[in-house]
């Protein structure tokens, strides 16, 4: 239920409110007349609430499958059109450039307090990024990238077609905390778009209003506030992921019935394999284990189950 009212509910509601708001005004037909807004009778104020609620709650149903789409468009894959795909290499260069002054930085000689302060605070930034060759146009893509492509990896475990398979293996603790920032990140990328959503209907409704454009403007601004949100999010859900891949990355090769690996290379062995069996690339040949068949016995069980064979 939080999740509904945060993520779907709470920005399809401010929405309707604002479309609302433009049309008891009068903003489409003419010039706006704002003390029309508020209701003056307690049954306009009832009807009011009543279609904001009816409303957000048939456009939440109806977004609610398209909030993957939402995310991964302001993440920038952009290449299905021409138009945006030429904006998506021009942004994805000028996210190497930023990258690439954050590694002159870090990687240069400091003397003062104030230079190794900027040196830490590239190198924290740095690391919250994907090397520079799959860098994408925007920074909320490249937070979530960055979780994306390095939380298995370390491991031998390709992070992408691993991540739904061991997400179920995680402690309760850490499934909750998993769920709270995705819903922070789905929420401030929905209020994005809601304030973007609502930036245009203003515009739209405003363009013959000089005086009243400033609507417009604080639309943008709380739109690009939400997406600083989002890439915050973003950012501690990569950090998460790698997280659940430190202390989660054994249960899913019990769940997976194989045996633990006895060192290093023979775990980056066994996730490499794997991998290639969740692509779909090869067919896995690693032994299965079921554990002790005798487990869960009593002494005479297991002495009558060993006498029988």
């Amino acid at each position: 239920m939080r999740r509904v009212l945060s993520v779907h509910f709470a920005p399809c509601a401010l929405f309707v409110a604002g479309v609302l708001a433009l049309v008891r005004a009068g903003s489409f037909s003419g010039r706006s007349d704002w003390s029309a807004v508020w209701p003056q009778r307690p049954a306009e104020t009832l009807g009011a609430i009543m279609f904001v609620t009816v409303g957000a709650c048939l456009l939440g149903l109806l977004l609610r499958p398209f909030q993957v789409r939402a995310v991964r468009v302001l993440e920038g894959y952009w290449d299905r059109w021409a138009l945006t795909a030429a904006l998506a290499g021009m942004l994805a260069r000028w996210q190497r450039r930023r990258w690439q002054a954050l590694r002159r930085r870090v990687d240069r000689e400091v003397g003062g307090d104030r230079d190794r302060r900027l040196q830490a605070d590239a190198r924290r930034r740095l690391a919250g990024k994907p090397v520079a060759e799959v860098l994408l146009p925007t920074a909320l893509g490249n937070a979530l990238r960055a979780g994306e492509l390095s939380a298995g990896e370390r491991y031998g475990l390709t992070t992408l077609t691993s991540w739904s398979r061991l997400y179920l293996q995680v402690s309760d603790r850490m499934a909750e905390v998993l769920r709270s920032t995705r819903d922070s990140l789905d929420t401030a990328v929905n209020l994005c778009w809601a304030f973007l959503a609502l930036t245009g209907m203003g515009a739209a409704a405003l363009y013959d209003e000089p005086s009243a454009w400033w609507l417009c403007g604080v639309g943008l601004m709380l739109a690009v506030v939400a997406y600083k949100g989002a890439v915050t999010a973003a950012q501690a859900y990569s950090g998460l992921m790698h997280v659940a891949y430190d202390l989660h990355r054994f249960d899913l090769l019990k769940a997976l019935h194989h045996q633990l690996p006895s060192d290093r290379d023979a775990e980056e062995e066994m996730f490499l394999r794997l991998s290639q069996l969740f692509a779909g690339a090869a067919h896995s040949d690693l032994p299965y284990h079921h554990g002790c068949p005798t487990q869960g016995l009593g002494p005479d069980d297991a002495g009558e189950g060993a006498g029988a064979r």
